[in-house]
């Protein structure tokens, strides 16, 4: 039930915003396929560039099996770094810079000790070369490393050795001087310095021992870091890399559509479903149209359409027959389905006397239909409209619509909208134009509704104007001797003024009213008594103001809430 509601709209209607979408569909879909068919295009135009890539074995002198996979990162970043890059491209005698070169390799870490090595280039030539230029220098670059590591440690050791030694020849000497006293030697010290020559003794031997170790390095990461896969071609499939590309732009295509339209449907404020159209017009929905058939169904689905019109003119002109008033066919977005309907509703009305249509629409749509029946279509300015019995005026409430004109198409109209063409403020500029030239509304004619728009689109409180108002006026008229008592409002008489009158403009003023002036009865006048004149010498206007003494209640006399007693 469409009625006043007392809550505020939400902000986003989720019911409306669906059938925006669904309404929009081949919007959104032409932006999937657009999107399908740009990215399946640039495979082929724009063919990814060879790939090379080769798999090398890094091993580390620090390897543990608890390794979280810190040293594969480092190497990674290792193999990123402009060093790499610059001695690579000097491998290959290349002159590109080493920070575009960077651009075109990668490296991933598969597992703690396996890491893989892509690179892409113009040819395939050109990517192998690039590839096995970066995996031996890395490897060397490796190497050299923990090379270079080792042989800091052995310099380190074989400097504590040396230290070491030192301080083993100072206790010989102390022991030495100490052994040249003699009998006066003191055997404690001796003890303590023997100690101290045999701890040094046995460092350095131990470093002696580590130096050597340090010195020969790690033989074991030189031989065990190497390539494992020679560097390939990767296969490219023209066919995989098309869909990959067509998938993924038909995905971005799809959100892209549905953004779009989902934003333009809220911006826009088109009304589409048949309860805000009739709240927004102040009319009810008596019927609704398709004007085409979606898809190939129009092929062999054309007589429905047309059996569904003739329903519709037929449901008008039951309604309007009683009356010999013109009625006006107006169109908002759908001037060939009001062209169709007016012929139509003319045929069914031309079974009780000739029909003249007027066609006032801006192509005149009604003049290129075949005619049937007693039904005459005239222009606008054809001076044999007059003389119709019945007159039928189709035109439009488009923008740029002549509003003064419309009281000679009709007394009342019947709007046809298509649903979701005129905006929110257009249709109550329309609603307010036709009241402000008088013209009711019997009913909106929906054309191309959403098929999942159950909403009602009828006014309950706009009986006067809806066809049941009509209907149970015209069976109240058929009572012959019995007061009408309606259940609703009865239609209010409309005087037609003719054609070639021109329209007049009536303002309602008051009836003048007689002024009662009051009246006075001889019996009951007014006397008004003479002023009294007091001589001047006797009145005390001019005397000195006299002074009371205040009232004092006699004694044993109590005051007190307004009584008072005598003891």
């Amino acid at each position: 039930m469409t009625s006043p509601q007392s809550s505020s709209p939400p902000l986003v209607d989720l019911h409306r915003l669906g059938v925006a979408l669904r309404r929009r569909r081949r919007l959104w879909l032409g932006f999937a396929l657009a999107g399908l068919v740009i990215g399946g295009t640039s495979a082929v135009v724009l063919p990814a560039a060879p790939t090379a890539v080769t798999k090398v074995l890094v091993v580390h002198p620090d390897d543990s099996p608890t390794d979280s996979g810190t040293l594969m990162r480092t190497d990674v970043a290792v193999l990123q770094t402009g060093k790499i890059a610059s001695a690579a491209l000097k491998k290959l005698g290349s002159t590109e810079a080493p920070a575009d070169f960077l651009k075109e390799y990668t490296g991933l870490g598969m597992t703690n000790n396996i890491m893989q090595v892509s690179v892409k280039a113009k040819t395939n030539a050109d990517a192998v070369a690039k590839a096995q230029a970066l995996a031996d220098v890395f490897i060397a670059d490796h190497v050299q490393r923990n090379q270079a590591a080792a042989t800091a440690q052995a310099k380190a050791l074989l400097d504590q050795r040396a230290q070491a030694q030192q301080q083993l020849a100072d206790v010989d000497a102390q022991v030495a001087a100490e052994t040249d006293k003699g009998s006066k030697a003191n055997a404690g010290t001796l003890e303590q310095l023997y100690t101290q020559r045999a701890d040094l003794v046995s460092k350095v031997a131990d470093l002696q021992n580590q130096a050597q170790q340090a010195g020969i390095g790690t033989p074991q990461v030189a031989a065990g870091t190497q390539i494992v896969d020679a560097p390939v071609v990767l296969p490219a499939s023209l066919l995989k890399t098309g869909a990959t590309d067509g998938a993924i732009g038909l995905a971005l295509g799809l959100a892209l559509g549905l953004g779009f339209a989902a934003v333009t449907a809220l911006v826009r404020d088109r009304p589409v479903l048949r309860r805000e159209i009739a709240e927004h017009l102040g009319a009810s929905v008596i019927a609704q149209l398709r004007s085409k058939l979606p898809g190939p169904s129009r092929l062999w689905s054309r007589g429905s359409a047309v059996v569904e019109r003739k329903r519709v003119a037929v449901t008008l002109a039951r309604a309007i027959r009683s009356e010999r008033g013109p009625l006006a066919v107006l169109e908002l977005g759908a001037p060939g389905v009001a062209a169709e309907l007016a012929l139509n509703l003319a045929k069914e009305l031309a079974e009780d006397g000739p029909v003249v249509v007027v066609d006032d629409l801006p192509h005149r749509d009604v003049g290129k239909l075949p005619v049937e029946g007693d039904v005459r279509v005239a222009g606008a300015g054809d001076a044999a409209i007059d003389a119709a019995s019945r007159r039928i005026g189709v035109g439009t409430v488009t923008p740029g619509t002549a509003w003064t004109d419309l009281e000679y198409l009709g007394t009342e109209a019947v709007l046809v909208v298509r649903a979701g063409h005129a905006n929110t403020l257009w249709l109550h500029t329309v609603a307010r134009q036709l009241a402000d030239c008088r013209i009711p509304i019997a009913g909106v004619v929906l054309v191309d509704p959403d098929p999942k728009d159950h909403t009602d689109g009828t006014l309950w409180d706009g009986l006067h104007t809806a066809l049941r108002g009509r209907a149970s006026a015209v069976a109240a008229k058929q009572v012959e001797g019995e007061p009408a008592v309606h259940a609703t409002a009865e239609r209010v008489p409309v005087k037609h003024i003719p054609a070639e009158a021109g329209p007049r403009k009536f303002v309602e003023q008051e009836p003048e009213r007689p002024i009662d002036w009051p009246v006075e009865l001889p019996d009951e006048q007014t006397v008004v008594a003479p002023p009294v004149v007091v001589p001047r010498g006797t009145d005390s206007f001019d005397a000195p103001t006299r002074r009371f003494h205040p009232i004092v209640p006699p004694s044993g006399t109590t005051v007190g809430n307004g009584h008072g007693h005598q003891t």
